[in-house]
């Protein structure tokens, strides 16, 4: 896979990655399209700059999705679970990955069987119901996210984080926190659904890929500039594990109110509508 071309910012010339959510940031959180930020997608591309998809999505979700937007970059699932980088991508070996299909795989999760069992322990100890996707039938999910029923199908395929909604209102969140945390796991909040997953997060993914483009960016003695965009409090580890990190406005034309750190850019419009005035003014 070829390196990067040369992106000029601030003057000096330097190679650049983008790292990205999905729902509500690059797709739309309504219709989950990406057109309102074709024009960016464009000239990244044009300059060979990778996106790397970073999601609280699934593989089976996220590949027809790369085939559509012409990706053939590494990508992130489950909020950070796993790491998949085509194979022969970067031109060395990479620390604690194993061959799987045409990728190697770098698992960061707990796996989703462990995750099942947690959120019914945490059920009866709580005495609320907590209610994954591992107990909705595909017209459940369906109906909570808009997806079709085939999406839906892919988003069911699981295997190092489970969503989950709290049906009940007796349930306080740092309660939550406390049974979730006394199990070694942690919690998130995406745009629809709280997320219960191992000690991972999009972060610790992301950093992971960071360093094997500083490594290639190192041998074209370029000097490597890292952007991610998010609009969601699941996106923050990967705010903070970049050079650039941009947050996109809810629909409302609201932000994230739990997202503060220093040299954050808010761009101006929600989902691709921001992510696209913020991409081609950083790369203007």
């Amino acid at each position: 896979m070829p390196s990067p071309k040369l992106s000029t910012i601030d003057g000096d010339p330097k190679a650049m990655v983008v790292f990205t959510d999905l729902d509500g940031t690059l797709l739309d959180s309504t219709t989950y399209s990406f057109e309102a930020a074709r024009e960016a997608l464009d000239e990244l591309r044009a300059r060979s700059i990778p996106i790397v998809v970073v999601s609280s999505k699934t593989r089976a979700e996220i590949e027809p999705l790369r085939s559509r937007l012409h990706n053939e970059h590494p990508f992130i699932v489950e909020n950070g679970g796993a790491v998949f980088v085509p194979s022969n991508y970067f031109a060395f070996q990479l620390t604690a990955a194993t061959a799987q299909d045409q990728y190697h795989v770098v698992g960061l999760g707990t796996s989703y069987s462990v995750l099942r069992q947690a959120l019914k322990e945490i059920e009866q100890e709580l005495g609320v119901e907590l209610r994954g996707y591992g107990d909705m039938p595909v017209e459940e999910v369906v109906t909570r996210t808009g997806l079709s029923r085939q999406e839906a199908e892919l988003a069911k395929q699981r295997d190092y984080d489970e969503p989950f909604v709290v049906e009940n209102e007796r349930c306080t969140r740092d309660a939550l926190t406390q049974a979730i945390t006394a199990r070694g796991l942690r919690w998130t909040k995406g745009d629809r659904f709280h997320h219960l997953m191992g000690v991972q997060d999009k972060g610790h993914a992301v950093r992971y890929l960071i360093e094997c483009y500083r490594r290639r960016a190192d041998r074209h003695r370029d000097r490597l500039i890292t952007v991610s965009i998010g609009n969601s409090l699941n996106d923050l580890p990967m705010l903070k594990a970049v050079d650039r990190p941009i947050l996109v406005q809810q629909p409302d034309g609201s932000y994230e109110q739990d997202i503060e750190l220093p040299g954050l850019i808010r761009a101006q419009g929600p989902g691709p509508i921001g992510w696209n005035r913020a991409v081609l003014s950083l790369l203007a």
